[in-house]
This record gives structure tokens, C-alpha cells and sequence, in this order.
């Protein structure tokens, strides 16, 4: 099977545990991820996120639909002013611990993964955001970086 990108769409920032957190979608399926998965994925989001640590609470999340039964949340949350903590949660996907193929029945991710090929491209973005918005001005902006997002279109690489 050739290498195909997806689709990414930005959902509106929410809060969860007092950390204001973007929102990326990666999914294949033109019409988006299901509302019973993201609603499962994001009642997992407790769990992922850091303690405070003075940092602005800034987190950047990518929900991303597989295209078998697989179901995967990343969630990067701001640290020590300028570190990236990760934390994962998987469903459906019995090679990474899940119980079932259930793509609403998230667990905690165990091994070292911090991303494939679909989910990484939200992380240099971010970088930029953060610096640009949080550690360069004089007076730090949470909400400008809130709504400094990567624009939707597809995984793929967009310097052309």
C-alpha cells in the first residue's frame, strides 16, 4: 500500500484541568473523527496532563483516527517554560496494550512513543507558536498562542 497523508482539522481550544489545550484532528475519513471517539479520547485528558509548574498552562493535543480500529491521543503540555511534557493514550489497537479493538475504550500509552508520521507534523508548528507568542514578547501571551494554529488541510509537508 502506498504512503498517502490525511486529513487535519482544528477543532476549538478547550480546557481541562486548568490548562487552556489546542486541538488537532488527523483522520483519513472525509468526515472526521467520530464524536463517540473524541469524546471518549478527551474524558482521558486528566490523566495526560502535567502538574502546574508556573508555566503557562498550554497544551497542544492530536486526536488521530487509524484506519483500522486504532485510536490515538497525543497531548503535549507546556513545562519549565519551554520543555514539552507527552503523555498518550491508545484504543483499539491490542499491539500497543489495548484489551479490545474498541476505538472508545482508551488506555494509557506504556512505551516510548511520541508520535507516527501522521501526528508529528502539529510539533514544529507549536514550537514556533510557543516562542513566538509566550517566550519572545515582553508580556507572554496565552490566548494569542491559543488561536495560532497549524492551518487545516493535510499531514503533508507545506513548505512547497
Amino acid at each position: 500500500m502506498a504512503f498517502e497523508e490525511k486529513r487535519l482539522t482544528v477543532p476549538p481550544p478547550i480546557e481541562v484541568a486548568g490548562r487552556r489545550i489546542k486541538r488537532y484532528h488527523v483522520t483519513a475519513d472525509p468526515a472526521g473523527i467520530a464524536p463517540e471517539v473524541a469524546q471518549a479520547a478527551y474524558a482521558m485528558l486528566p490523566t495526560l496532563l502535567p502538574e502546574p509548574d508556573g508555566t503557562p498552562p498550554g497544551t497542544f493535543v492530536v486526536l488521530h483516527r487509524g484506519g483500522d480500529d486504532g485510536a490515538y491521543l497525543n497531548a503535549y503540555s507546556w513545562v519549565w517554560d519551554n520543555a514539552v511534557h507527552f503523555r498518550g493514550a491508545v484504543a483499539g489497537q491490542p499491539a500497543l496494550g489495548c484489551p479490545d479493538r474498541d476505538p472508545t475504550h482508551f488506555v494509557l500509552l506504556e512505551r516510548p512513543l511520541i508520535g507516527c508520521v501522521w501526528e508529528l507534523p502539529p510539533l514544529l508548528h507549536e514550537r514556533d507558536a510557543w516562542v513566538r507568542h509566550l517566550l519572545a514578547p515582553a508580556r507572554p501571551d496565552l490566548d494569542a498562542y491559543l488561536h495560532d494554529t497549524l492551518p487545516e488541510g493535510t499531514t503533508g509537508d507545506r513548505r512547497s
